[in-house]
């Protein structure tokens, strides 16, 4: 075992993004993932394109280094497997709502009982000390109620529209990633576990506010809300002669050096509305129109080549080709090209953190459902005969 949590051991009762990539990210350290599936298995094995039958590319991504048991844990025998296997394990991983989990019986009291130590972690739509603690949650809600599409509108001029992305799932989920690790430190030095909420709601509005929350953060308000710059119409990669070019002219250092270097020194001097930081912001529509149709005049090959001379943060757009033939990512080997056993030939991304010490590895493909049910088991101490038992009442599957 390698990375910083080996020795680490996780029920992972999560499905769809949040919680699998959370997980993903505590496997990845070299935690002891364990998928619990139920019957169905996590829905987004069946989310395409796919080679086989619940092994969809969203699944692929976000399950690296777990196993998977498969438990009905509607059925008393299932919900007491995991029991067993929650009184040898550090953490409990869940996104639906505690309700759901109460029903079941497995609420923070019920896995207390048998171990008490166990950091108890739930994310899902809502904090729940308001009014909308029951209520579901998915991504594009949670992004519609957070401004995200709103915000969308207000920069481009055009319809609302969500983030091309999964985004408020992967956002919430490192915070839940590290929530959970903070847990384990605060664990290890006090003895002391403890249940952990994660609200997805809360959790993507600590980010919106923080950059948006503008002259409404006083109070009495000072002025509108938004960022003028994140809003500005004309904040877009920039059309160049042949193709487009993403540039970010910044602080009073880049502006004196890009106005030196097209050959127009005198407008930084002269131009109040280039000036300064507050007054760029001031005129922002007028900055980035100006950018806008200067960048069109040369081809992205001279202006990456001139901006690098002026030291000038830029860099060519990419598509996915382009991201897949990037020399850097080629050199540091962060695209790899592997072998799963049952997919085939696929591409995955490494571990994105670098550590001098307790390096985590790749250890374990995505499984397939119910892959290591047998196996985990027999390791939580499950005779051959009771295993039997349990699958011919199809409370496991395997």
């Amino acid at each position: 075992m390698s990375g910083p949590l080996s020795g680490i051991r996780v029920l992972d009762l999560t499905s769809v993004i949040m919680g699998p990539y959370a997980s993903q990210q505590l496997a990845d350290l070299g935690a002891d993932v364990i998928k619990v599936e139920p019957p169905g298995g996590d829905v987004m094995r069946q989310a395409g394109p796919m080679r086989n039958p619940g092994m969809g590319h969203f699944y692929l991504t976000t399950n690296r280094n777990k196993r998977s048991i498969v438990l009905d844990l509607k059925k008393p025998s299932g919900r007491d497997a995991l029991l067993h296997m929650a009184a040898s394990s550090d953490v409990l991983l869940y996104n639906i709502r505690p309700q759901a989990m109460a029903r079941l019986g497995l609420g923070y009291e019920d896995l207390k009982k048998v171990s008490p130590k166990i950091v108890y972690a739930g994310a899902y739509g809502f904090s729940q000390r308001g009014p909308y603690a029951a209520k579901p949650a998915y991504d594009d809600l949670i992004q519609g109620m957070c401004g995200i599409p709103w915000l969308t509108g207000q920069a481009t001029g055009e319809t609302p529209r969500y983030a091309p992305m999964v985004l408020v799932d992967r956002v919430v989920g490192l915070q839940l990633c590290n929530a959970i690790t903070a847990a384990l430190f605060y664990r290890e030095r006090s003895g002391i576990g403890q249940r952990i909420d994660v609200p997805m709601f809360e959790g993507m509005l600590s980010i919106v506010l923080g950059e948006h929350l503008a002259g409404h953060l006083y109070r009495p308000s000072t002025g509108p809300s938004g960022y003028q710059r994140s809003l500005a119409r004309d904040r877009r990669p920039y059309e160049t002669s042949d193709g487009h070019i993403c540039v970010l002219v910044y602080n009073d250092k880049h502006w004196r050096s890009f106005f030196d270097a097209i050959g127009k020194s005198e407008v930084f001097a002269q131009d109040v509305r280039f000036s300064s930081q507050g007054k760029r912001l001031e005129h922002i529509d007028h900055v980035y129109g100006f950018l806008g149709e200067i960048f069109r005049t040369r081809s992205t090959g001279e202006w990456l080549a001139l901006l690098e001379h002026a030291d000038i943060p830029a860099a060519r757009m990419y598509s996915f080709d382009d991201i897949l033939a990037d020399p850097h990512l080629a050199e540091t080997g962060y695209i790899q090209q592997v072998t799963h056993p049952s997919e085939g030939e696929m591409l995955d991304v490494s571990i994105p953190t670098e550590w001098s010490h307790s390096v985590p590895e790749k250890r374990h493909h995505a499984p397939k459902l119910g892959e290591n049910t047998v196996e985990l088991l027999r390791e939580f101490g499950y005779s051959d005969e009771h295993i039997r038992a349990l699958l011919s009442e199809a409370a496991v599957q395997q």
